[in-house]
């Protein structure tokens, strides 16, 4: 059976860094393409981050870029979300999602469409 768990939120004062991680089970981490988003109170989930299949590709929103990375630890079977300068607007719901239509260089942070099985959540608030 495919799931994903996620841990390492928390409550952080701006300009701290957290780093979520996603355990993955059923599959390994190199299998497919590992996304990561994110749901604040009354928003929609939206896309913030994603790996590739392949490892070689990276992509993340606007609001996030520069600030956050993704990357794998293959023999961990686990995917982390690196987030430094965290802003009061980053507080949400965090989630990793696994799409496994493309294999590759593939990715996309712009929709939710095509990951389809998802993780538990877990919270990260950013308050001083």
């Amino acid at each position: 059976q495919m799931q994903l768990v996620e841990s390492g939120g928390g409550l952080v004062q701006p300009g701290g860094s957290l780093r979520p991680s996603c355990v993955v089970f059923g599959f390994t981490v190199d299998q497919y393409a590992i996304g990561w988003f994110r749901q604040a109170p009354g928003k929609e989930r939206e896309g913030i981050a994603c790996l590739s299949q392949s490892g070689h590709r990276t992509q993340y929103t606007d609001a996030v870029k520069g600030r956050f990375s993704v990357f794998r630890d293959i023999a961990k079977n686990t995917v982390y979300l690196q987030m430094n300068s965290l802003k009061s607007e980053d507080t949400a719901v965090y989630y990793c999602a696994v799409e496994r239509a493309f294999g590759g260089n593939y990715c996309w942070t712009s929709t939710t469409a095509g990951y389809d099985i998802w993780g538990q959540g877990t919270q990260v608030t950013v308050s001083s």
